[in-house]
């Protein structure tokens, strides 16, 4: 739905390999079952939460939007389970971006990030919408702002 009027495979789940830079992330024949995998993960903690949003980055199930539709699934995971939202207005794109390349291996860094940036103002309109804002630039966009739709 975020990306239907935009791309024409939104919200299908990719059938072909994907890769980034030297990241290849899951193989298309293991998707769905490595979605499963993910879907029975355990979230009642931050880091529960966090490795669940972590292995949801690597299987990368759709062509396009995976980042920042994931980073919207994250709040909606932290908000019902903890209470907490991340202000992605407080995480610097290239920290966050090198830190991504890094969880397959590293993760720390990744947690350090978000959990900095953890707030509990769940309820604050303005600070969302700003939040998507922000984060889609770490992908690069930056014509239409959340708050002006």
């Amino acid at each position: 739905m975020l990306f239907g009027e935009i791309y024409d495979c939104a919200g299908r789940i990719r059938t072909i390999n994907l890769s980034k830079g030297n990241f290849r992330f899951a193989p298309a024949l293991y998707l769905l079952a490595a979605l499963e995998t993910i879907e029975k993960m355990p979230q009642s903690t931050f880091d529960e939460i966090i490795g669940k949003y972590i292995e949801m980055n690597i299987a990368h199930p759709f062509r396009e939007g995976n980042r920042r539709s994931t980073r919207i699934w994250l709040d909606l995971i932290l908000c019902n389970e903890l209470g907490r939202v991340i202000d992605w207005n407080k995480i610097d794109k290239d920290d966050y971006l090198l830190a991504m390349e890094r969880i397959p291996i590293k993760d720390i860094e990744l947690k350090h990030l978000l959990r900095e940036a953890l707030t509990d103002q769940i309820n604050e309109r303005e600070l969302y919408m700003k939040g998507i804002d922000h984060s889609y630039s770490y992908e690069g966009y930056r014509t239409y702002k959340a708050g002006k739709l």
